[in-house]
């Protein structure tokens, strides 16, 4: 049986779609798509058609990668208004063997979940701490251990109902099933995690288009979340503006000329481009990076502040990712403004290393240890339909030994 799973990350600027192959513990692309988004206003679906016509888009030059048709997906939604509950239950063991089966860890899971009554909200996930048995605390994994009560301590993710729904229906009038979802806070740790961070407060900041999240974790599991009104389209808008030229230029100008911080910008290096007022523009280097920085430094201040509201508690750790991190030069600007602890991501599947896709992936991640945490054997397309699968260029993990994925899942099957 091949294990394929599929991921939709529905962002302002694009929607990401990442199909993946599960071999070995280790994760191979077998296709990943951006597209330009419309229809998204700040994570939010603000028109049904346009942004159907986006997902469909994206979808479709994964399907003609892959030669088969989407059937079933994983499905960010969006983290506005999010809220985190911590919750507990606890169910005997009475089957015959006197062990921890699936059974036990998915009744203790539902029965933390009742423990929260949730009023004009839906339920977006429950990210086990960890598990009591009898006497024994901080059971990463309880499965096949033998005990009487099994207990859970974990964290309930909840958002507005419209936040799930808008996707749900967008995604079956496409004719595409949901079969898990997730927010990309969730995503953005699974891409990144390891064990170190398991023992440790951090935060992990996904710079977007035109949003920028900023989550908080403590050992490895989401407490809390905040999101600013600013991405990496202002830095756009602010290049447009100050060389009155179109929003594609801007961005191309943003990602392939300016830097981050102006240390390594060269006055004598040039680029020419066409303005609004049909005149040829040359831009040096150094005044465009000028233009970025002040951006991005204020973008970084408002999140030095966002953390101050969210927690009291020293920050071990910080990751920037999203696509407004895979910026020349960024690790300068943040360091300046937010520390020494910080690191800007890197998405190192190859096929993909793109932090842009790192919430998509990570929710992929994600997806699979609940599998394998519930002894559950799963995937998103049959035998048949992974049968006529049309041959495509797998990249696997193992041809990089630094991997940060095939560390991952070596680190999720206990093989570390």
């Amino acid at each position: 049986m091949k294990h394929i799973y599929t991921s939709v990350d529905f962002g302002s600027d694009s929607i990401k779609v990442v199909v993946c192959e599960l071999y070995q513990n280790k994760l191979n692309v077998l296709a990943a798509s951006s597209k330009p988004s419309k229809g998204i206003k700040k994570g939010l679906i603000t028109n049904v058609e346009e942004a159907s016509d986006s997902i469909r888009q994206a979808i479709q030059e994964v399907e003609k990668i892959l030669g088969i048709p989407i059937h079933r997906v994983i499905a960010s939604v969006p983290s506005y208004f999010a809220e985190y509950s911590i919750v507990k239950g606890a169910v005997p063991i009475s089957n015959e063997s006197g062990t921890v089966t699936a059974q036990e860890i998915n009744q203790v899971i539902n029965r933390a979940i009742a423990s929260k009554p949730l009023e004009n909200r839906e339920m977006i996930t429950m990210l086990p701490v960890d598990f009591k048995l009898d006497d024994q605390n901080g059971i990463e994994n309880p499965l096949n251990m033998a005990g009487n009560i099994l207990g859970v301590r974990g964290v309930l993710v909840s958002t507005p109902k419209k936040n799930v729904y808008s996707v749900l229906s967008m995604l079956e009038q496409l004719g595409i099933e949901v079969v898990d979802i997730s927010i990309n806070g969730i995503g953005d740790m699974f891409a990144f995690r390891n064990r170190e961070m398991d023992q440790k407060i951090g935060a992990i900041v996904n710079i977007g288009g035109e949003t920028t999240t900023v989550s908080l974790y403590n050992k490895g599991v989401i407490l809390k979340s905040a999101i600013i009104a600013m991405g990496g389209k202002s830095i756009d808008n602010d290049i447009a503006y100050m060389y009155k030229t179109d929003a594609n230029t801007s961005h191309r100008l943003k990602h392939q000329f300016a830097l981050a911080h102006k240390r390594n910008a060269n006055t004598g290096d040039t680029y020419e481009i066409e303005t609004s007022l049909d005149k040829s523009l040359k831009i040096n280097q150094f005044e465009v990076s000028e233009i970025v920085s002040s951006r991005v430094e204020e973008i970084l201040n408002l999140v030095k502040k966002e953390l101050n509201i969210l927690t009291s508690k020293q920050i071990d750790y910080m990751i920037i990712t999203g696509g407004s991190s895979n910026m020349a030069d960024i690790e300068y600007i943040a360091a300046e403004v937010l520390g020494k602890n910080v690191s800007i991501g890197n998405i190192r599947l190859l096929g993909i290393r793109d932090n842009q896709y790192s919430s998509c992936v990570g929710n992929i991640v994600y997806f699979i240890s609940k599998l394998k945490l519930k002894g559950e054997n799963y995937s998103m397309m049959d035998n048949e339909e992974a049968s006529h699968l049309a041959t495509v260029k797998k990249t696997s993990l193992e041809s990089s030994r630094e991997s940060m994925l095939g560390n991952l899942y070596r680190y999720f099957f206990n093989e570390q």
